[in-house]
């Protein structure tokens, strides 16, 4: 029986595949897939998780760089019935391990490569059970007695037979972000999520056939992943791309006539210091922007260099994937607006009560609709404070309904315009924003306290020019120490944090550092002091 349209995530490959089977779907470098080469790779590889006894809902960790193995199993594992877990590529050993341990990640596609910087930590992952490798290595790691291995091409030679049964509303995916507490999130997204946004951004993109898109943003990201999701939905054809320089990304687009680039500002800010080769201004439809704000000089840069190219300026969350976007010919009118809901969401404007704000009144921005995600793995407490009850007579939720619904609270503080479009003031959390990514300035202290270099330590996020945010550090020396180590303890820094976390810059100060009233070393205090003292 034919799939008319996809309602789980890796029916988006299907129905493609049914629709046109020779159409391409995935490049990468010299690799190429059509559609119905993918959908055959993901069942099979759905059928050797099977084989495996991945058993329904059970996770399955992704540790690799972008690569057509990535994506198979970013698919395959739900069609085994399973739930795939992106771990990104920039992450070392630790912090793999703490995902792995966090949703007891029963089977971790890697590579050699990546399996050699895990070996010391596997032994704390107890609910691993088997490692699939891209490639067999020459020489075969010792594994924990209770891991197996096996490579990728014997999973994809395995006995065909069906994934577990699932229906829109189970997982498909637990994305991780950094979470206030200092300990990555897991953000549980359903089927229907998914699939839900794919159909959104699709529209409003007008994707089609005739696309093709740069997969630039690492797809560990809600936004680097919907670039799948989309193209899929619409059977447009996909690029991986793990570039090393911005160079790169402009080859890229030439040479593979790209249509439509989603990348994070401090990318953009690069892009636009470079020479763009004329034919990328032929092929390029659109350009989005999501993971923080675009600077209006980019922007305009941005048109110039690709004056056929329509820009999308968006924002979304990974607790409810995608939320708001600014129609192209809005642009000039309002390039400071994050714009309106997309379609199929709802976005609201509260106040601390629970009522809606009047146009420019500053409040919370609230997301409500078949986007919002299952809250966070594990997490009750966390899942409790962004996930919250819709009072009667908000948005469409009328009093007469019995059954709750839950809504994203961003803790993002946004303010609605007379004619309904949004604009970003500022998070009410601590978090950084730094080259698209979102830090925990208790994550980064966790790692400094860690390297047994510092005595007390502070982190906090401070504006740059390309990357939105850098992370500066403010640390006393350890007990019995007269002075701290700052190239022992840069050095440790690099070694135990993605390139992303690393901070910008390390300041000796004399200790204790200043409390507030609840005992807490006072972030803020010491933020301001250091604005103060660097202009």
């Amino acid at each position: 029986m034919s799939i008319s349209e996809a309602s789980l995530l890796h029916d988006l490959v299907h129905v493609a595949s049914e629709r046109t089977p020779a159409a391409p779907a995935l490049v990468s470098g010299t690799q190429q897939l059509s559609y119905a080469a993918l959908a055959g790779q993901v069942a099979a590889c759905a059928a050797g998780l099977v084989g495996l006894g991945l058993q329904r809902a059970e996770r399955v960790g992704i540790y690799l760089e972008k690569r057509l193995e990535t994506v198979v199993a970013s698919f395959g594992a739900p069609a085994a019935g399973g739930v795939f877990v992106p771990m990104n590529p920039l992450l070392k050993a630790e912090q793999v391990a703490f995902i792995a341990r966090d949703c007891a990640v029963r089977v971790l596609v890697t590579s050699p490569d990546r399996l050699a910087t895990l070996l010391p930590v596997l032994a704390e992952c107890p609910e691993l059970r088997q490692v699939v490798l891209t490639q067999v290595p020459a020489q075969i790691p010792a594994l924990p007695p209770h891991v197996g291995l096996l490579s990728w091409e014997q999973l994809l030679r395995a006995s065909p037979q069906p994934g577990h049964r699932v229906i829109d509303t189970d997982m498909a995916a637990i994305l991780y972000t950094s979470g206030s507490t200092g300990r990555p999130k897991g953000v549980v997204l359903s089927h229907r999520n998914m699939v839900a946004g794919a159909k959104s951004v699709a529209s409003y993109l007008e994707n089609g056939p005739h696309d093709t898109l740069l997969a630039a943003l690492p797809l560990s990201f809600d936004a680097g992943f919907s670039q799948l999701t989309t193209a899929f939905h619409s059977g447009a054809r996909v690029v991986l791309l793990n570039y090393l320089l911005p160079r790169d990304v402009l080859k890229a687009m030439e040479r593979e006539k790209v249509t439509g680039l989603t990348a994070v500002p401090p990318l953009y800010i690069q892009l636009t210091t470079l020479e763009w080769p004329a034919a990328i201004n032929e092929h390029l439809r659109y350009f989005a922007n999501t993971g923080g704000r675009m600077p209006r000089e980019t922007l305009n840069l941005l048109r110039q260099r690709a004056p056929k190219a329509k820009p999308f300026l968006m924002y979304g969350l990974t607790e409810a994937f995608r939320s708001t976007y600014l129609p192209p010919e809005e642009v000039d009118r309002r390039p400071d607006s994050i714009g309106r809901a997309i379609p199929n969401a709802e976005i609201l404007v509260l106040r601390e009560d629970g009522t809606e704000c009047a146009a420019d009144e500053p409040g919370e921005l609230v997301h409500r609709g078949a986007l919002v995600g299952q809250g966070y793995w594990g997490d009750a407490e966390k899942t409790a404070e962004r996930y919250k009850l819709l009072p009667p007579g908000i948005g469409g939720r009328e009093a007469g309904l019995q059954l709750p619904e839950y809504a994203v609270f961003s803790g993002d503080t946004v303010r609605r315009d007379a004619e309904g479009f949004l604009y970003f003031i500022g998070r009410r959390d601590e978090m950084i924003k730094t080259s698209g990514y979102r830090v925990s300035p208790a994550e980064v202290e966790e790692v400094l306290y860690a390297t047994r270099l510092v005595g007390e330590c502070v982190a906090f996020g401070v504006d740059h020019a390309t990357l939105g945010q850098v992370i500066q550090v403010i640390a006393t020396a350890p007990e019995g120490s007269a002075a701290l180590d700052l190239p022992a303890l840069q050095a440790a820094c690099r070694q135990h944090m993605p390139a992303y976390m690393v901070p910008a810059g390390l300041e000796p100060m004399a200790g204790p550092l200043p409390r507030n009233p609840n005992g807490k070393i006072d972030r803020k205090l010491l933020a301001t002091g250091w604005q103060e003292r660097h202009g």
